[in-house]
């Protein structure tokens, strides 16, 4: 007996959604540099995916999902920063002389090994056109002709503004300050890793809100004491991990190691406090990618 329609349709929605699922940690790479932010990034490509979700029956080639994806998380994130007035506009210039072959020369390699390397936070000093060509280009790689179809360019048009990012990044590279120091940690976040470390369970969940919300990139909200408090059940059956203060793009974050020794934090989590209790919870456990590109600068301990 041969599946009705209906399953078929959940099939298909289920193979849409593990192959957006896989192309997550590139879509983070570009929206995070995008935004100038790992956390707006992750932001963005959550939106990218809700709305895949929804849109996925009307999905007929699964070989257009990614240019569809990159397509829908780019114009969201040029909605978002459009709304905060920081777009930049720029006249298109005559194309300069960019190469777009399989091998490169010496001095393309060159440039791609240094956007890689370049903060996430500087690239908000570029105009968004030239950003948008930079990071697919020389960060993920892109054909030139892919890229100019992805942003609505033409090649030429695409060419001109990653020579003018490329020049124009190694000017800000030159004179970048070095990563600030962590401030010390606040007296709220200091206790919530200090009762974690003690695994002091019924303390934390003694800080929680009445109206308190856990949200975990890949799985439904947690709201209220009862549900959240749940988040503390699980990490008490994983032996371990280890938390510390932390700051990442002025924002005070929690740095989480798997193991007390582990030399590199795994991911994160921020919180967010009102009248001295825990109103929410971001855990990145799930999507660790986002820590790649994360300036995180742990608070030296006391």
């Amino acid at each position: 007996m041969s599946d009705g329609p209906q399953d078929q349709q959940d099939a298909r929605r289920a193979e849409l959604m593990a192959l957006a699922e896989k192309l997550r940690p590139e879509l983070h790479r570009y929206c995070a540099r995008l935004m100038g932010s790992v956390i707006d990034g992750e932001d963005v490509v959550q939106d990218t995916l809700t709305k895949a979700l929804v849109a996925v029956g009307e999905m007929r080639d699964l070989a257009m999902l990614r240019a569809w994806l990159f397509r829908v998380a780019h114009n969201r994130a040029l909605d978002l920063l459009r709304s905060r007035a920081i777009r930049a506009v720029e006249p298109i210039e005559a194309a300069d002389d960019v190469a777009d072959d399989a091998a490169p020369d010496a001095v393309e390699v060159m440039m791609r090994d240094e956007a890689i390397r370049t903060a996430v936070s500087r690239f908000t000093e570029l105009p968004i056109p030239q950003r948008s060509v930079l990071i697919l280009k020389d960060v993920l790689d892109e054909p030139l002709a892919d890229i100019a179809a992805l942003l609505g360019l033409t090649l030429d048009s695409v060419k001109a503004h990653l020579a003018r990012a490329r020049a124009r990044l190694s000017e800000i590279n030159a004179v970048a300050e070095a990563r600030p120091a962590a401030r010390p940690a606040s007296d709220a976040v200091a206790r919530y890793v200090s009762l974690f470390n003690r695994r002091d369970w019924d303390g934390l969940r003694a800080l929680l809100a009445h109206d308190v919300k856990l949200h975990q990139s890949t799985h439904p909200i947690r709201v209220g004491p009862a549900d959240v408090g749940m988040f503390f059940s699980i990490y008490a059956g994983m032996d371990g991990v280890w938390l510390a203060p932390a700051w990442l793009e002025g924002r005070e974050v929690i740095a989480v190691f798997e193991r007390h020794g582990d030399p590199q934090p795994s991911y994160f989590m921020w919180l967010s406090w009102r009248d001295g209790k825990i109103s929410f919870i971001r855990d990145y456990r799930y999507v660790r990618y986002v820590i790649a590109d994360a300036e995180l600068a742990l608070v030296p301990p006391v």
